[in-house]
């Protein structure tokens, strides 16, 4: 798929091109039905560029689709026809509009000459009572309290009614053929030839010149601008051509090492030989993909069976911007791993750009489903399960870190991720954001944060915490822990709870004020095993990493006698004062850590 930038420069170019397609003068025209072609040196206003015709030639076209030439004092005459050869106009004066400026009339500032038989029409005021012909009618001289007709003088009036209602004003010569003769611009000859008529193209006179253009004629600067046209449009379409064949190439060179990449891989761990299943028979394992048991970060996991008694997880990846680097991650990572306290990789897809991993099915789902509602007594686990989760935890969390040729950093440890056997045992999964160093190493260097909010240990986010390393890990699991003590998540973003103290701070509080820690202890030994996992999630959860333990040392302390283990400090004394309000925490909390930014 090609980038958002370049989408909308390809866009651009289209626009562009589009928009230079209609860069020619249209000077040609007419209005309505009436069949009369408007050309040079007369130019349509509203209709057509000025460029198109003579200064002072300027038409109109009314409602009714009839040519209109306005002189002075809103007069119009319409035009019937227009002999370019003899340079000519014919045209009328329906509304006699002419008759109210004939003494004042003055066309020279549109380069027009009259030309006009006249005839002697007698003008009489009439009053608004009689019906008349609308013929003698001159709507231009009536008011609203009179009308005025004109009557020719040599025609008998024998209508007692008008005599009777009408007042003789005057005798006026109207104009009856109206004819309007121009001299400049000279096209007359031009016209004779069968030729057409325009305006010099790059005339250095300071004068208005024309030229005589063989049909057809180009409109003003057509021939530059047909040029201009074709080199932009040339250009144009060799950028977006360009684009599109980049586009492509890096698009097939990106897939296809990707594709060499996951291939590469399945070569190199082909030894350690887990099953290689094509889509179709993902599909089949899974009845069409039809039972969903959740989503993650990466993808969906689907209930399927390789066979009628045994169950699998699918967890098919979605598609990202990481050209696979989480199906490679996770892979990588799952080949390594041999440990009662992981989720084991029974098999993979590399279908194409399909992909998907198989995993054994764990029925009892995870853990943060036993610890969401705190005193359900019909999700409680018992203290002895918890803490046998908790051991469970931390020996698969151990054994990522010193168990194999490279320390395994996880960088996702939450309930969520804790998956539970038949008989409760936890095992770590969800690898796509884990990372693979050298065992010495004491640091690794990121180039963004991973993890889950409310899990992530700080230095993951900013540097000013010390560097990041496997106690980042121990953190998250500190944080697993308290929530198994306290049966709630240790970010709570509902309004309800927003008068809550920060979550680890009242566990320490009640510790330190020898409280009990939640409503499910009903024995001594329960109490006992609730505050051995409180003192070992908040020794874990210390803002400096020195200060944390390894989790071979949290495996011996969960292992060992509870009274042994010394009261940790409280993990929030140098970054937020006690009782502090759940949000004002998490406000301080962004504001004090920015995220780091290294190169690997």
């Amino acid at each position: 798929m090609m980038r958002g930038s370049s989408k909308k420069a390809i866009c651009l170019f289209c626009f562009m091109f589009i928009a230079e397609l209609g860069v020619g003068l249209n000077c040609t025209g007419s209005c309505g039905n009436q069949g009369l072609d408007i050309r040079f040196p007369f130019w349509i206003k509203d209709r057509q560029p000025e460029q198109c015709g003579y200064p002072g030639f300027n038409l109109s076209c009314n409602e009714r689709g009839d040519i209109v030439l306005e002189l002075p004092a809103a007069v119009e005459l319409y035009i019937d026809k227009i002999d370019y050869e003899n340079q000519v106009i014919y045209a009328s004066d329906p509304q006699g509009c002419l008759l109210s400026q004939h003494s004042n009339f003055n066309s020279s500032v549109f380069h027009l000459q009259f030309k006009m038989s006249k005839v002697d029409f007698s003008i009489f005021n009439c009053s608004l009572n009689n019906a008349r012909s609308p013929n003698w009618m001159v709507p231009c001289l009536s008011t609203l309290h009179y009308d005025v007709l004109a009557i020719d003088s040599e025609q008998s009036i024998d209508d007692n009614e008008l005599l009777l209602s009408c007042t003789k004003m005057y005798d006026l010569p109207v104009p009856q053929d109206i004819r309007l003769s121009w001299s400049n611009p000279n096209c007359g000859t031009c016209e004779a030839t069968g030729n057409l008529c325009g305006l010099r193209e790059n005339s250095s006179s300071t004068e208005l010149e024309t030229e005589c253009y063989g049909l057809p004629r180009p409109e003003k600067g057509a021939r530059k601008k047909r040029l201009t046209l074709g080199v932009t449009t040339g250009s144009i379409l060799f950028g977006v051509l360009a684009i599109a064949v980049y586009q492509i190439y890096s698009f097939r060179k990106s897939e296809e090492e990707y594709q060499a990449k996951v291939e590469r891989f399945l070569d190199d761990y082909r030894a350690m030989n887990p099953t290689r299943y094509s889509h179709a028979d993902l599909k089949k394992m899974t009845n069409q993909f039809r039972d969903e048991l959740g989503q993650g970060a990466y993808g969906t996991v689907f209930k399927g069976k390789l066979t009628s008694e045994i169950p699998v997880a699918v967890k098919v990846l979605s598609n990202s911007t990481e050209k696979g680097e989480e199906f490679v991650n996770e892979m990588e990572t799952m080949a390594r791993i041999y440990h009662v306290n992981v989720v084991r990789l029974i098999g993979f897809c590399a279908d194409g750009f399909r992909r998907a991993l198989v995993y054994e099915y764990l029925p009892n789902d995870s853990l943060q489903k036993f610890i969401s509602s705190a005193n359900a007594k019909n999700v409680f686990l018992g203290w002895e399960r918890l803490h046998h989760i908790a051991l469970g935890v931390a020996k698969g969390i151990e054994y990522l870190h010193q168990g194999c040729d490279q320390t395994i950093l996880h960088f996702d440890i939450k309930p969520h991720n804790i998956l539970l056997d038949n008989d409760f045992n936890p095992k770590i999964a969800d690898f796509g954001m884990a990372k693979l160093c050298s065992k010495y190493k004491s640091a690794i260097s990121m180039t963004t944060a991973r993890g889950t909010v409310g899990y992530i240990a700080p230095e993951v986010f900013s540097r000013n915490f010390g560097n990041v390393s496997y106690k980042a890990d121990v953190y998250s699991f500190g944080m697993l822990v308290l929530e198994m003590v306290g049966g709630r998540k240790n970010v709570d973003d509902t309004a309800e709870n927003g008068h809550q103290v920060y979550f680890p701070e009242w566990i320490y509080n009640l510790l330190e004020e020898g409280e009990d820690l939640r409503f499910q202890i009903e024995e001594e030994g329960d109490a006992k095993i609730a505050k051995k996992l409180a003192i070992v999630g908040l020794w874990c959860i210390q803002w400096n990493p020195v200060d944390r333990p390894s989790m071979k040392t949290v495996v011996q302390m969960l292992e060992g006698e509870g009274d042994r283990l010394s009261t940790p400090p409280n993990p929030l004394s140098s970054t937020a004062p006690k009782r502090t309000n759940t949000g004002m925490l998490r406000r301080h909390l962004h504001q004090e850590l920015a995220a780091i930014s290294e190169t690997e």
